[in-house]
């Protein structure tokens, strides 16, 4: 298994496992029943890490290498919960030619976890990213639905001060 990236102890209630469950009973005897039910299980968790993934190769009878090796081949799967605030940085060209790579580190060094990674409070995740389109504004990063554009690494405390108010 990959190295424990995501800091935040998996938490997951009575409730979550009881819609897993349901998820899992519903779809058992459908062919091609995986991807739906890894769908709707990082619905419910937001992610999925080794526990989740346990419960639904248990559940629908196939291996645990099965539902992580789908889950590491699709981008639209997470191993690692997101922070309350999932922080993006642009890397693409226009971006990382005018300076997004310092202002990644930057957000490593601040932040202190790396890309993919959550903070031990749950508050921030970090993840680099591809084009964005809005490359006028180069170099950028969003902060959930937030976008901050022409940034320097001097940018950094005032915006990640906003989200720990």
């Amino acid at each position: 298994m990959a190295e424990k990236k995501g800091t935040v102890p998996f938490s997951g209630t009575p409730e979550q496992e009881a819609q897993l469950m349901q998820v899992i009973a519903q779809h058992k005897e459908d062919k091609g029943a995986l991807m739906p039910v890894m769908q709707k299980a990082q619905d419910i968790y937001g992610y999925l890490p080794i526990e989740v993934q346990t419960m639904i190769a248990k559940g629908l009878g196939v291996s645990l290498e099965e539902v992580y090796g789908v889950a590491t081949f699709y981008s639209q799967f997470s191993l690692y919960p997101k922070g309350q605030y999932k922080i993006s940085v642009c890397l693409g060209t226009a971006c990382y030619v005018k300076g997004a790579g310092d202002v990644f580190d930057r957000l490593v060094q601040k932040l202190g976890i790396k890309s993919g990674e959550c903070t031990p409070d749950g508050k921030f995740s970090l993840e680099a990213c591809r084009c964005i389109g809005a490359c006028g504004l180069a170099p950028v990063m969003t902060v959930n639905d937030d976008v901050y554009g022409k940034l320097t690494v001097d940018d950094i405390d005032e915006i990640l001060g906003k989200y720990n108010a």
